[in-house]
């Protein structure tokens, strides 16, 4: 059920001086198929504000909303009681759908449809016909974008905290991992869906075999080729194996700026000079002084090994740490999404793998479907952000305390990314971009009988 905006009317129930609180009903609204019962509620205003705060409203517990009036109060020596519009806006939706789980066999689709990308591309050459063609900004130039270097070594560490963080938590937090599938639970036990399609899936009639997950059952290792000259030539089938490959988000962030001295990487001082649609040489830099040896503009951090990570001894720790493992979850996705905006990342339309750079890769080692008719060469396509830092998304547990998940009450649980369900069941608040798919505000019921008399 979606609840983005409704209308209620208001009367001013007393002086104009005195700005008492008023009482209003929120009238229900039929959204989609369900209704949403609203029982009366008190609102308080100030005249210099043209937000009202909702003080007694059960519904509105889980949700960011914000309500603005449309009107502007004026002190008059008489009583005014003219009905005025209310707007409740949401900034996320209450509930949403599930992420779609796309098939083996199914191309992943662009994140732009094709049609508007040949459209934007015939408007761009009729606007560049006849005008003199300027210069390529930073990094097609190959410089860095100087105000992106910062933001690159914030991602970096975000993630190495997210890991040792992770690792921590997992000695306090019981996660599980499918030993057939790539399913993962949180929570004291499994739980009971048959939904496993991994091998001899039929022979345990869908049910998964549960064993202790690691880190990277939760993060999701993807992994690219490194690439000293980010605008050097493709890689051949041939160097598949003397280039060595480190993880996709290490990599973006080392080719907007980060310095790893194990991983060097060619840095320009002058833009490139065009030759060519797809040729170019670099420009002479002998005029300029000799560079500088390169260092790390932020401290760098270094993982830790499973042995050195020491778990929380109580439950303030335990919620302090959960708290700084959602902030670095969050800040290396939203960092690395900014980074995505400039600097290219690819990915094929029928495995998971993915290439940061102008162009992809030219190993033949796609072994999706129908990768023979391919001669295992991946079809690459623009990146998103999941493409990169895949979330995992797994079941939410209402309480971790109370009775396990049954599998007849299936459709009205939600989900969420596991990093986010192992930060909430270790004390951590809620995030409001991923309340609407935790269905937070749907009642469970506790018996089936119940959930059958449920419209």
């Amino acid at each position: 059920m979606l609840v983005s905006s409704s209308v209620a009317k208001w009367t001013d129930c007393g002086s104009s001086s005195n700005y008492p609180l008023c009482t209003m009903a929120l009238f229900h609204s039929k959204l989609r198929s369900s209704f949403l019962r609203m029982e009366p509620f008190t609102v308080s205003f100030l005249p210099s504000s043209e937000f009202l705060k909702l003080s007694s409203f059960h519904s509105f517990q889980h949700s960011d909303l914000k309500l603005r009036h449309s009107f502007k109060s004026r002190t008059t020596p008489r009583m005014v009681s003219q009905p005025h519009e209310l707007v409740i806006t949401n900034e996320y939706p209450q509930n949403a759908d599930f992420p779609r789980n796309y098939s083996r066999k199914e191309k992943k689709p662009f994140p732009i449809p094709i049609v508007e990308l040949r459209r934007a591309a015939r408007e761009r050459f009729k606007k560049s016909k006849g005008q003199p063609k300027g210069r390529a900004p930073p990094p097609k130039n190959g410089l860095l974008v100087q105000c992106l270097v910062p933001l690159a070594y914030d991602v970096f560490n975000a993630r190495i905290t997210l890991i040792n963080n992770l690792k921590k938590l997992l000695k306090v937090v019981p996660v599980h991992a499918c030993g057939w599938c790539n399913e993962l639970h949180v929570g004291p036990e499994g739980h009971p869906f048959k939904s496993c399609k991994g091998k001899h899936a039929t022979l345990r009639k869908g049910l998964h075999q549960w064993t202790n997950a690691a880190v990277e059952d939760v993060l999701v290792p993807i992994e690219a080729y490194h690439l000293y000259d980010p605008l050097g030539k493709r890689i051949k089938h041939e160097e598949r194996f003397s280039i060595p490959r480190i993880p996709a988000v290490m990599e973006l962030c080392i080719q907007a700026g980060v310095y790893v001295s194990e991983y060097p990487t060619k840095r320009r001082r002058k833009p490139i000079i065009r030759i060519g649609k797809r040729e170019f040489v670099d420009a002479d830099e002998s005029d300029l002084p000799d560079p500088v040896p390169e260092a790390p503009l932020k401290p760098l951090l270094t993982e830790l090994p499973i042995s050195k990570a020491v778990a929380p001894t109580n439950e303030e720790e335990k919620t302090l740490l959960a708290e700084e493992t959602l902030q670095a979850w969050e800040k290396m996705r939203k960092g690395a999404k900014k980074l995505m905006q400039m600097y290219r990342v690819r990915v094929c339309g029928y495995c998971p793998e993915v290439h940061v750079g102008h162009s992809g890769h030219k190993a033949q080692n796609c072994g999706a479907h129908k990768h023979q008719q391919r001669n295992g060469q991946h079809g690459w396509q623009s990146a998103v952000l999941d493409d990169l830092i895949p979330p995992r998304y797994v079941w939410h547990v209402p309480d971790v305390d109370g009775p396990p998940l049954q599998r007849e009450l299936r459709n009205f649980y939600g989900q969420a990314p596991a990093v986010v369900e192992i930060c909430v069941q270790a004390g951590a608040a809620v995030p409001d971009q991923y309340k609407s798919t935790m269905r937070l505000d749907i009642g469970i019921p506790s018996s089936v009988k119940e959930a059958e008399m449920v419209v």
